[in-house]
């Protein structure tokens, strides 16, 4: 055994690869396996962002931008929240242009945690923020949603809050959400802050799917709460952009400050190249978010109604791509072992609901960022799966 093995950082011991990269890999060879499973958009980069990112290669935008990034970026994305959400940030001092949400995420997280520290986080809910929380030496606390149609109430906030004591540094949420596809309105949104802004708590609020809000207009908690908020986006969802890898970080100055530090030794900036696409997205492209929306919302109806026909239990998402779905009595319940098996017989790729945690065991999340053709032929697949089991 290589002596080196035993002398990694015992942090990393207690994470792993997520459950959802793991059962995509696993399915991956099996013959004409359809998936439904990543959550990527199946848009293309509007043309006008690969443009603007062509021009700034032959440009020879090439070299490092400032740990920040470029000034035109940050400006057209506090532009964006204040036409979009009315949020007001000074695009010199407290927007961060990051690798991704995902760097957003690490660099939050590693710059207010400490060893004992507790994150509450509502439950089912993406799996990438327990592992940092980990390495940080600190634990996350889950809040379990599924008695409440996956909305966070904030009688439940309030009492795990109060339970949890003053070791709670941090609450995340996640709106819309991965895996329910669920969203907050703007009278739920002021309660979850009413509580909030009774403790010393930073909220990070991890917005990404924004754009993607089918029945009202999205609000952030950053409106009620912008001096304890650490907000979280950018353009993988909205833009179909999740190669360029370009997210954000907007928070008052004084957080701003602490996070760059963190930002600046994981990465030292996001793609010169890359953040020059985004400033036409943001700008030019203003709208992009919304035309794919309209093309998401038919597909979400037609896999909710499928699904309701098929006996599932599911929420009607309204935002994301995303439909979380109880898997039907008399079916495989142990999540895992139903997707393992619908994929070997049935050829159909779903990832199973406990890669969001204990509260998703027993659901199914389905991705409808696929074409009509590919969703028709999923539910065909699915329902002969149910049929002869």
């Amino acid at each position: 055994m290589n002596p080196l093995t035993n002398r990694f950082n015992k942090q990393v011991e207690k994470i792993a690869v997520s459950l959802i990269r793991q059962f995509d890999e696993r399915v991956s060879g099996i013959d004409d396996i359809l998936k439904l499973t990543l959550g990527e958009p199946d848009f293309n980069t509007p043309e006008h962002i690969k443009e603007a990112g062509e021009k700034a290669i032959q440009n020879n935008f090439s070299h490092y931008s400032g740990m920040a990034g470029l000034p035109d970026v940050r400006m057209a994305a506090t532009a964006f929240l204040k036409q979009k959400y009315g949020l007001d940030y000074d695009a010199t001092k407290e927007v961060l242009v990051t690798v991704g949400v995902t760097e957003a995420i690490s660099a939050t997280l590693l710059a207010i945690l400490e060893a004992g520290d507790k994150v509450l986080l509502p439950a089912p809910i993406y799996p990438g923020y327990e592992p940092v929380i980990t390495l940080s030496g600190a634990k996350a606390v889950y809040m379990d949603t599924t008695d409440n149609g996956f909305v966070l109430s904030p009688e439940k906030l309030a009492a795990t809050l109060e339970a949890e004591g003053s070791a709670v540094k941090a609450v995340i949420l996640n709106y819309p959400s991965n895996p329910t596809g669920v969203t907050y309105n703007r009278q739920e949104v002021q309660a979850l802050a009413e509580v909030l802004r009774n403790y010393p708590v930073f909220v990070i609020s991890d917005e990404v799917y924004s754009e993607l809000s089918y029945e009202e207009e999205h609000v952030s908690i950053a409106e009620f709460l912008p001096e304890q908020t650490i907000l979280l986006n950018g353009l993988s969802k909205s833009h179909a952009m999740t190669g360029w890898r370009i997210g954000f970080i907007f928070a008052p100055a004084i957080l701003t400050a602490e996070i760059i530090k963190v930002h600046q030794y994981l990465v030292t900036a996001a793609s010169t190249i890359s953040q020059k696409a985004a400033v036409e997205a943001l700008v030019q492209g203003i709208e992009d978010g919304a035309k794919m929306g309209e093309e998401y919302r038919v597909r979400r109806d037609f896999v909710y109604d499928k699904l309701k026909k098929l006996g599932f239990e599911v929420a009607k998402p309204s935002g994301a791509f995303y439909l979380f779905a109880k898997i039907p009595a008399g079916q495989i319940q142990d999540s895992m072992a139903f997707c393992v098996d619908l994929a070997e017989k049935n050829q159909l790729a779903l990832i199973p609901g406990i890669a969001f945690g204990q509260a998703g065991e027993g659901y199914v999340r389905i991705s409808y960022a696929a074409s009509r053709e590919a969703l028709a032929e999923a539910m065909k697949r699915l329902e002969a799966y149910l049929k002869n089991n």
